[in-house]
């Protein structure tokens, strides 16, 4: 343990502090991933490793330098599809910058040039963390993302959210 927190893990209050971080820096951003699950949710349900977030690719170096001041390192160059930022402590952001459209929607760039990842604007909405709006991705974009896969323990918890909170089929 680290000055309370557990190496590499991030915590709800981590999310909300990094949120604030962009926030104060005029940085629209969602959350993804596991962390997004619980925002729907609302209620932490898992321990979570990283910190997924949807970005305006056009932002790319204001989100960069905010999370630099925030102490945060780039680890992991995939770009155009997405990049990491680490702490000292060893928590990991996973940022995915996204190109939207003049009607909310959004892609994101994928390995393969002509598959695209597709956001619809309806995809974009709000869940909370601690009690705070948040925003972040849909239940629908999140079974979007769980498909063509062999899902991970941690997978399996998330769909299971949202099928026990939300009705929604899933692939697994």
């Amino acid at each position: 343990m680290i000055n309370g927190s557990v190496r590499g893990v991030v915590t709800a209050d981590d999310v909300l502090s990094n949120l604030a971080v962009l926030r104060s820096a005029d940085i629209g951003v969602w959350v993804g991933g596991g962390w997004s699950i619980d925002a729907l949710v609302g209620r932490q349900t898992r321990q979570h490793r990283d910190l997924d977030l949807m970005h305006p690719k056009i932002q790319e170096p204001a989100v960069v330098a905010a999370l630099a001041d925030a102490g945060f390192v780039e680890t992991l160059d995939w770009r155009p599809v997405r990049f990491v930022l680490a702490d000292p402590r060893g928590r990991e952001i996973d940022l995915h910058p996204l190109i939207f459209a003049e009607d909310g929607s959004a892609v994101q760039a994928f390995p393969e040039r002509d598959h695209p990842f597709v956001y619809p604007a309806s995809s974009f909405v709000t869940g909370t963390i601690l009690g705070r709006t948040v925003p972040c991705l849909s239940p629908e974009q999140q079974v979007y993302f769980h498909q063509g896969y062999e899902p991970a323990a941690h997978d399996r918890h998330d769909m299971s959210q949202l099928r026990q909170v939300f009705g929604i089929a899933t692939h697994f």
